[in-house]
């Protein structure tokens, strides 16, 4: 109707005038097509990841579920703590109450994220000292919910928001597993809940192409982004979508844009969104992005609900010494000198994770050996330096307790993680050593 109106002829002040027809949107270049695409990334990936959790066995909102040793179900899990995740879900008159037990002489957090991945608070007894521990108010902005006197009170940045626990095992596991299961939510009022946006459920190697701009309104809706670059990508991203609805044509030509870039950006993201040092992507402004919104999407895809760097901070490497790709099927070593250990870098612990290439999973063993950490019974070398074997069968000349299966003639990643780092890990002036491939 609208197109006909404007092509109608129209009198003004007795001359006829021939209005032009409705004007087709502005064609973007490719820039500005996979700058938006990378963009909106980021939320398809989390809504992708709530519809994987709704779609698990007893999920409810509000609800914790404790996963079991060495199982969470998302892209670069830890295996060095017991994990318990949920999703907080909350309106006007509502509020879920956590509760957490008094936990000494191990590391653990409370980490809770919005529907971007920007990290909102982290929960322990270094970051709220004033109270580690208790009863807290999860709530939405603006909440008229009545929180009980002596509540913690943490307001989200919209409606929902996803809580990952972490609790170290530290040798320990079945105190971990005791520890994990104290953790309780309840809410105050009953909660009307809406459903994530509809999302294809897209895979790591077969990322979303164009269709990431349909149903766009709701998904942009969905959930505030705090981020300072959000107005204007977000007016990208509905300029990009108004382009490729105007035809099939060029709903085809965005398709194709981005087809030519995911298989470049899925083997690029790890040495292209951090800084590249020593052959190790140094992610030491994760969780809280600011302007790189382009990093919230790389740490989104390569390793969902990544923490902040007062946290952790995330060393990933898919390349060895020469830059050549990591094979599974080649012997590598990560040699650490006497004087450089990585216990030395962190005030909490440290680990390494070999992850398969490009879905950032657990690869399968017979040893089920799927990382080491500062709790692992590693044989040091005679001058007291660490060398970790990585190959398909154990390493001539490195002790076998040191050795990582690798999936033979597959690609595979290492993330290591610094946990409550120091200096160096913070500012990507210590890095592990390069993996040198040997013979």
């Amino acid at each position: 109707m609208l197109r006909s109106m404007l092509a109608s002829i129209a009198v003004v002040s007795g001359l006829v005038l021939t209005m032009p027809a409705l004007a087709q949107a502005p064609k973007p270049d490719e820039r500005t097509v996979t700058d938006a695409y990378l963009y909106l990334l980021d939320r398809a990936l989390v809504i992708r990841q709530e519809h994987l959790d709704r779609n698990g066995e007893g999920f409810a909102y509000n609800t914790i579920k404790y996963n079991p040793l060495a199982s969470a179900d998302f892209t670069n899990p830890n295996f060095d703590v017991a994990y318990f995740e949920a999703w907080f879900a909350v309106d006007d008159n509502s509020a879920a109450v956590l509760e957490i037990p008094e936990i000494k002489g191990r590391y653990y957090t409370v980490q809770i994220l919005d529907e971007w991945g920007e990290v909102i608070a982290n929960i322990n007894d270094r970051t709220f000292p004033s109270k580690p521990f208790g009863k807290y108010a999860i709530v939405k902005p603006g909440s008229k919910a009545v929180i009980p006197e002596g509540m913690g009170r943490i307001e989200l940045h919209s409606s929902k928001a996803k809580m990952l626990g972490r609790i170290e095992l530290k040798g320990d596991p079945d105190g971990a597993v005791k520890l994990q299961r104290e953790f309780k939510i309840t809410t105050i009022g009953e909660p009307n809940i809406p459903p994530p946006p509809a999302m294809p459920l897209f895979s790591q190697s077969d990322l979303i192409g164009a269709e990431i701009f349909d149903n766009l309104d709701e998904r942009l809706a969905s959930a505030l982004d705090v981020s300072p670059p959000a107005a204007e990508m977000q007016q990208q991203v509905r300029a990009v979508a108004a382009y490729a609805a105007s035809s099939k044509e060029a709903r085809a030509e965005v398709d194709g844009i981005l087809r030519k870039f995911i298989p470049k950006y899925r083997e690029e993201v790890l040495v292209t969104t951090v800084p590249y040092v020593n052959h190790w992507a140094c992610a030491a402004s994760a969780g809280n992005y600011g302007w790189e919104y382009r990093h919230r999407t790389g740490a989104a895809y390569t390793g969902i609900w990544t923490n902040n760097p007062r946290e952790v901070v995330y060393f990933g490497a898919v390349n060895d010494a020469q830059d050549k790709p990591l094979e599974g099927s080649n012997n590598y070593v990560i040699h650490f000198p006497a004087d450089g250990l990585p216990e030395t870098v962190v005030d909490a612990y440290w680990s390494v994770i070999l992850v398969d290439f490009p879905g950032y999973r657990v690869v399968p063993n017979p040893l089920k050996r799927y990382n080491f950490n500062n709790h692992s019974p590693l044989a040091k070398e005679p001058d007291g330096s660490l060398k970790i074997a990585i190959g398909p069968k154990p390493v001539p000349g490195i002790a076998e307790t040191n050795w990582l299966p690798s999936p033979e003639g597959k690609r595979f990643s290492l993330t290591f993680r610094t946990y409550v780092p120091k200096e160096g890990p913070r500012t990507c002036t210590w890095t592990p050593p390069a993996v040198e491939q040997v013979n």
